[in-house]
């Protein structure tokens, strides 16, 4: 009855709303928020792209130590690292029964242990940084690094619009809910009760596009109405609006020590 509560606590609609909403808008002090955000942008992008180049297990390894580091002091939501390392497990359980349909075997699960590493290390690095950046400093670190003010004000306008879609969301699958009918047994597994909940899930996908379609339209016509498409293309409004961002002793201490971690762990390749 315990375990039967915890789930049905941590696995309900409304836990998940409020964790993403706590994860998108309630950033906590840590490690990372006291970073320039273009810092913190530039040292993803390394641990991001660099990985896939990389086949020593020994520097695979110290990414990923580096990165749960990172993630325990950036504080990030148990349900997002539950999502990633389902994500994980199951891409891995994928590529084993593929390799089985095409002749392989027991060889082949340790290639994907090292592929799941790799996959780990940034996926952690991920939800590290973009946990630790709260969507106006995103928005104006991406216009200060060069971006166009259309595509940053995207990514800013997607983190907040993100409260008002889960709220719709979930009024549209309590509606559903309410006119539909539940099966009265649960079933083998729950599988009755899966099902039906996958079906409220899609059918509720379309009426929110188009709630989210006819709420773009407006949204554009205020952002014109205030003369978005002027500050857009004006320098010296950009510089006003991104004037707080500058690069302290924090950001240079990160990245001095990034590197020399950096060159520990490369290091350590050749020594061993």
């Amino acid at each position: 009855m315990e375990i039967s509560k915890f789930l049905n606590e941590k696995l309900s609609l409304e836990y998940v709303k409020n964790e993403l909403v706590k994860t998108a808008y309630g950033t906590e002090e840590n490690l990372l928020t006291k970073l320039d955000p273009r810092v913190l942008l530039i040292w993803y992008c390394y641990f991001a792209i660099v990985p896939w180049f990389i086949h020593s297990h020994v520097v695979l390894i110290g990414y990923l130590l580096f990165m749960l580091f990172l993630t325990y002091r950036a504080k990030v939501s148990p349900l997002i690292l539950g999502v990633m390392g389902l994500g994980l497990l199951g891409e891995m359980l994928i590529l084993f029964i593929i390799s089985l349909l095409f002749g392989g075997d027991l060889e082949t699960v340790l290639p994907m242990v090292w592929l799941c590493i790799k996959l780990g290390g940034i996926s952690l690095a991920s939800v590290a940084v973009f946990t630790s950046i709260n969507p106006e400093k995103f928005s104006d670190a991406l216009l200060r690094l060069g971006f166009p003010a259309q595509f940053s004000f995207s990514v800013a306008y997607a983190y907040r619009i993100l409260p008002t879609l889960l709220e719709e969301f979930q009024q549209i699958i309590l509606s559903y809910r309410l006119r539909g009918l539940a099966p009265e047994k649960s079933g083998l597994f729950y599988w009755r009760k899966i099902v039906y909940f996958l079906i409220v899930f899609i059918r509720s996908f379309y009426p929110l596009i188009l709630n989210s379609a006819k709420r773009s339209r407006t949204t554009v016509e205020a952002l014109e109405t205030k003369g978005f498409t002027y500050g857009a293309n004006n320098l010296q409004m950009i510089k006003l609006k991104t004037g707080y961002l500058k690069l302290t002793y924090n950001d240079y201490a990160f990245t001095m020590i990034s590197i020399f971690y950096l060159i520990i762990v490369h290091a350590l390749h050749y020594v061993l």
